[in-house]
């Protein structure tokens, strides 16, 4: 057995040849990073998994050369780096020996401390490349290396040389309401955040985690007359990012979903301000997921429809048809219509839906204050209101609404 001990270090393997003995599902994995640095690799197998072998002759000629047979010593011919990666130990160490007898690194994927050479638990982040090795203990440093990503994604972790890079305004979907929902770029742009404007629907709990420097700046509470109210937003972007500060604007769910997000993109680039978009998490599909819902399903519905319910039907600055919607048999989600349930419930069934429709409504969906009312069509704005059912909430109307009752397991 070699020493624990290893010295941890950086190949430049771009035109170089490297090695894969073994086609299987570890080699499946490793081939991805490998063929990323632009090495010419070559996999000896004589057996491949069928996403080993798709990525032979890639169409931007970053494939492999795979030759379907047993390994044999001059397959090392020329090579820089060799992983043993076979279901076979014997295989794998007569790899290792002669790759040593050449003076070639090896790694041995089954016993690593018997190779020449140990593969990280790794991740890239920012421009960084961060590996942890410990000492043969692959549980370990892959906990390890997933917990600082996690640090340097939530800012936990900084990076004394930020880079110029972060400047502008960058939009960021929050996601539904779980912290964890949010994009992993969302965190990392938050994290390097010198001012964030939030709405009342963001995440609260990714604010908690700002360092104390950063300028924190509730939408809602941003003076303005009534009509001003998104102007006034659009103001604070663009001063603080004229003003040199990197803005942060978080928006709950994605932020070009029924959010007002490309009021705020318009706004910035008519300053000349730089804009970032980072989608998010729409409630409109994760709220009803979590709550065991999916908005379609095989055999049941073949489409789905997202309405906002902030303007009335009939009402002159409407702009759905929801003739159509009641026509449809696919599923309906409402976002935005606690307040008038009353009246989408009536347009509905006198456009055709039936009264029996199944009807799903979440409240504060996805966090711990979730709560959720099955209901029908007919008997939704009386259940909505008897159960004091409040916004935010999504309503779910279809058959698909009636999966929320099964026991999952």
């Amino acid at each position: 057995m070699r020493p624990e001990h290893a010295y941890l270090v950086g190949l430049h393997l771009s035109g170089k040849k490297v090695v894969v003995v073994g086609a299987g599902s570890v080699a499946q994995r490793r081939l991805p990073l490998l063929i990323a640095s632009g090495a010419d690799v070559h996999v000896v197998a004589p057996v491949a998994t069928p996403v080993v072998e798709a990525l032979v002759d890639n169409p931007d000629g970053t494939g492999i050369t795979l030759t379907s047979r047993e390994f044999q010593s001059d397959d090392l011919d020329g090579a820089w780096y060799v992983l043993a990666a076979t279901d076979d130990d014997a295989v794998n160490a007569a790899v290792a020996d002669e790759a040593d007898r050449r003076r070639i690194f090896c790694v041995r994927a089954d016993a690593g401390l018997e190779g020449s050479a140990v593969t990280p638990a790794s991740f890239e982040y920012d421009g960084l490349t961060v590996g942890v090795l410990a000492g043969g203990e692959h549980r370990r440093s892959a906990a390890l290396r997933t917990a600082i990503h996690e640090a340097l994604q939530r800012g936990a972790i900084g990076d004394a040389a930020e880079p110029d890079s972060y400047s502008g305004v960058a939009l960021v979907g929050g996601g539904p309401g779980d912290p964890e929902l949010i994009t992993v770029r969302g965190r990392r742009l938050l994290a390097h955040a010198d001012v964030v404007v939030a709405d009342r629907l963001a995440p609260q709990e990714l604010l908690a985690e700002l360092g104390p420097h950063v300028e924190v700046i509730d939408a809602a509470k941003i003076p303005y007359g009534r009509a001003m109210a998104q102007d006034a937003i659009n103001a604070v972007l663009v001063d603080r990012a004229k003003e040199g500060k990197f803005v942060v604007r978080l928006k709950g769910g994605d932020p070009f979903v029924f959010a007002r997000g490309y009021e705020e993109v318009l706004a910035c680039a008519e300053a000349g301000i730089p804009v970032t978009v980072v989608p998010g998490v729409t409630s409109a599909i994760a709220v009803p997921a979590l709550a065991g819902v999916p908005v379609t399903h095989r055999a049941v519905t073949h489409e789905f429809v997202v309405v906002s319910g902030h303007v009335a039907p009939g009402h002159p600055e409407s702009l759905v048809n929801w003739d159509a919607l009641a026509a449809m048999r696919g599923t309906i989600v409402l976002l935005m219509a606690v307040e008038r349930i009353e009246l989408f419930a009536k347009v509905l069934l006198q456009g055709g839906r039936p009264a029996e429709t199944p009807v799903l409504v979440v409240q504060h969906g996805t966090t711990a204050a979730q709560q959720t009312l099955q209901t029908t069509l007919a008997d939704a704005p009386e259940d909505i209101r008897s159960e004091g059912i409040r916004p935010p909430a999504i309503i779910v109307i279809g058959d698909v609404a009636a999966f929320a009752g099964l026991k999952k397991s």
